[in-house]
């Protein structure tokens, strides 16, 4: 099992077809979340909204999209990391306040959301959406210390801690956002005199758009009939924490970030685990797609010979009947199923880009050694995942974590493999051709870039629901006095 997505933002100025090309760039970074999608657009004038759960796809249709005129709009892919799977959360969001309507897609996680929806809701602020991201929208809407528009986004852009990438958008503006630190991905593009905002830059690729630069952390680029503004809104801030995951797993294989191709870096981290742990063998098979370029580079690295012994099934959606008295593991089987013939009386390594809980690489191994495979040897492109992320991954608490609860030779034990061995923390690193200075590795070292307190977002939690429940007891209590009148 893989950790799940997160989201993916975009957004397009200056030209006549924007939701058109806003779709295209969704569909591109449909891998970043496939629950719900959203494109809110803009003619100067009037927000056009739509939104729906699912994938791109079945969200839009020509008519929706004919529609959606503007020559300005803002489109969200999501996976639901903070609130629950729902319409009212699906993205961007909306508002309409006294410096008239804004929309916002946010990619990433507020550390600090809970203490900030806690004080916006003591001073009468009312929410629609369970996700940190409307917290944002309410932060722009108050009065500035000023009353400028401009230093009220500044201010609230300063409020929030944690991970973000901002896309929003004003009557006659777009605006990009990335945090500090640059947790998330986010790049500029150039379409004609039109500009782009994209978390990857396979989404300029596919709609032709000329790849700019990436928007710096702390970076706030305003986009206008005037041009492109940049503005440094944390100018004191000095550590860099890029998810190095993105290299690992979440980005598509055909983006470019900080200058180096994901595919390239994916290779290179297989190469490096052949070095660091070798091991004689026949084969090495990929589990398709997440583990195709690390077996690709570990078998160049290892000069064994590469099969596509596992084909994916592309078209497996979300199953209403759960057959699993009659299929066993029907689950792992449906997306992959294994050519038997290409590991008979083989030694195997499998290579996989990370083990989460471990169930899923199971099955895998199971499947190989019932197909006759004489061994099998699992290789991991990553470290071990030893603690649970609040920056936007859908990584388990520690305790479902299985390499935080087993040593490596029980893990293999459950696996009923062979042998297994991890890439290191350090190659892993130089496998980026980046320094360490560079990455937020807290999944893998426990260092967090960027405080957070669960024991307090309980005790916020824990005041409000006694807020509600007081609230209930003081209106029983007038109603007992209306009635003793």
């Amino acid at each position: 099992m893989h950790p799940k997505h997160y989201c993916g933002v975009f957004g397009i100025y200056g030209h006549p077809n924007a939701a058109e090309l806003t779709y295209y760039g969704l569909y591109a970074l449909q891998h970043r979340g496939q629950e719900s999608a959203g494109i809110v657009s803009s003619d100067g004038k009037q927000f056009r909204v739509h939104r729906g759960m699912g994938l791109v796809s079945q969200v839009f249709n020509g008519d929706i999209l004919h529609g959606l005129v503007g020559s300005m709009a803002v489109g969200h892919t999501r996976y639901s990391t903070t609130g629950s799977s729902h319409i009212n959360n699906a993205q961007p969001l909306t508002i309409n306040c006294r410096i008239g309507p804004i929309a916002i897609a946010h990619n990433g996680n507020l550390t600090n959301a809970a203490q900030l929806r806690d004080e916006l809701e003591e001073r009468g602020q009312v929410f629609q959406t369970t996700v940190d991201s409307e917290i944002i929208l309410h932060l722009m809407a108050q009065p500035s210390l000023n009353g400028h528009h401009g230093n009220n986004l500044l201010e609230s852009i300063r409020r929030i801690e944690g991970a973000f990438s901002l896309v929003i958008m004003t009557e006659n503006e777009l605006i990009g956002v990335r945090d500090p630190h640059g947790f998330r991905p986010l790049c500029l593009g150039q379409l004609g005199d039109g500009w782009v905002l994209s978390s990857e830059t396979c989404a300029l690729d596919l709609i032709h758009a000329k790849f700019v630069r990436d928007i710096a952390p702390g970076e706030i680029v305003i986009i206008n009939q005037d041009g492109v503004k940049s503005v440094q809104a944390f100018p004191e801030q000095q550590r860099r924490a890029f998810c190095i995951f993105e290299y690992v797993y979440f980005a598509r294989p055909d983006s470019t970030i900080a200058g180096r191709n994901v595919y390239d870096v994916r290779k290179e981290m297989g190469r490096q685990l052949a070095r660091e742990h070798p091991v004689d063998a026949d084969i090495v098979v990929p589990v398709p797609d997440s583990g195709v370029y690390a077996a690709l580079g570990y078998s160049e690295e290892a000069r064994i010979p590469y099969e596509m012994a596992f084909i994916r099934n592309h078209y497996v959606g979300r199953s209403f009947l759960q057959p699993s008295q009659l299929i066993r593991d029907f689950n792992v089987r449906v997306k992959l199923n294994l050519i038997p013939e290409l590991v008979k009386d083989k030694r195997v390594i499998i290579v996989d880009d990370s083990i989460v809980r471990g169930t899923t690489c199971k099955a895998r191994v199971n499947t190989l050694k019932e197909a006759g495979a004489k061994e099998v040897h699992v290789r991991v492109s990553c470290p071990p995942h030893m603690n649970p992320c609040v920056y936007g991954i859908d990584f388990p608490d520690r305790n479902k974590l299985m390499a935080a609860n087993y040593s490596v030779d029980e893990i293999r034990k459950y696996l009923n493999a062979d042998s297994l061995a991890y890439l290191s923390q350090a190659g892993m690193v130089k496998a980026t051709g980046l320094g360490k200075e560079s990455f937020c590795m807290a999944c893998y070292d426990g260092d967090y870039p960027v405080r957070y307190d669960p024991k307090a977002d309980k005790h916020i939690m824990e005041r409000r629901r006694a807020r509600v429940e007081g609230f209930g007891e003081a209106l029983a209590k007038d109603e007992m006095q209306i009635k003793l009148l």
